[in-house]
């Protein structure tokens, strides 16, 4: 099965809700307030127009779509967010392959930033020690909704970066 990374255009923006709303179903079950939970069609279309929404194409289905932009009051280093997998391809990779294109080709080789972010909640069951298991070492913590914390992170991209860590 051929295998296409490419930036989201208007005209995905249905389908990239279709996969942000089932993969994030599961968040507003535990009560975590991310602000994709609550996604719309007129965000999903904003974030593509004015950030950078990529998506993975798998044959004709698109299964993964992950964000980046910049989010200077918390970082220097590229912010990753809106990180989704179709539920249908759970379990498959999917995440790992979008995830790692993400970090490496385009933040590492395409921009050449020596480390990335990203944030996930404190009370998620497995997010935190999966971004761990990747290299993500925790810098930051602000509140999330009445009850959870925001937990940013930060992976060294290049052996030699200093990252908000050091």
């Amino acid at each position: 099965m051929s295998e296409v990374y490419r930036l989201a255009r208007p005209e995905d923006a249905e389908e990239v809700l279709r996969i942000i709303r089932g993969a994030y179903a599961s968040l507003e079950r535990l009560g975590i307030e991310f602000r994709a939970v609550h996604a719309d069609l007129a965000m999903v279309r904003d974030n593509i127009i004015h950030h950078s929404c990529f998506v993975l194409f798998q044959g004709d289905a698109m299964t993964a779509t992950i964000s980046l932009r910049s989010l200077e009051e918390v970082t220097e280093y590229p912010f990753l967010y809106w990180f989704a997998v179709d539920p249908l391809v759970n379990g498959r990779g999917v995440g790992t392959k979008l995830l790692t294109f993400a970090e490496e080709t385009v933040v590492r080789d395409t921009m050449g930033a020596p480390a990335v972010t990203l944030a996930t909640s404190l009370k998620h069951p497995w997010l935190l020690p999966m971004y761990e298991r990747r290299g993500y070492e925790r810098f930051y913590e602000r509140e999330l909704g009445k009850d959870d914390k925001l937990v940013f992170l930060s992976k060294r991209l290049l052996p030699e970066a200093q990252t908000i860590l050091s």
